[in-house]
């Protein structure tokens, strides 16, 4: 099962990642690539809100509701929370990466494949 210091990590390894705290949200961490939101998780936090697709998104809720959730405020542009004590850590690793290549540029998403395909 991960933690939210699992989940913390898997976010920041990607390329150009950073944690971002928002004073007005109540100090909540927030994930970002070049400014743009890909994830949050806060303190001691039993879940995860990811960026997803609205189909994503919705494959997931069918998949398996007491795992995947519609995010608050955010579930309507296809935001998940993901209850950490359920999900499988790949399948963790696989939506914070999707994430992240929704939201970073091209250009940074490109470099890092070459990367891993150089390996």
């Amino acid at each position: 099962m991960p933690s939210e210091q699992d989940v913390r990590a898997l976010m920041l390894a990607l390329p150009e990642a950073e944690e971002i705290v928002v004073d007005n949200w109540g100090n909540q961490p927030t994930f970002r690539v070049r400014k743009k939101m890909f994830a949050m998780v806060g303190y001691g936090a039993p879940t995860a809100c990811l960026k997803a697709t609205r189909d994503d998104q919705a494959a997931l809720l069918e998949q398996d509701p007491e795992t995947f959730m519609v995010a608050p405020f955010f579930g309507r542009w296809g935001w998940i929370d993901v209850v950490l004590d359920r999900v499988d850590p790949q399948e963790l690793a696989e939506l914070v990466e999707e994430a992240w290549r929704l939201t970073a540029p091209k250009r940074v998403v490109a470099a890092y494949d070459r990367d891993r395909a150089a390996g």
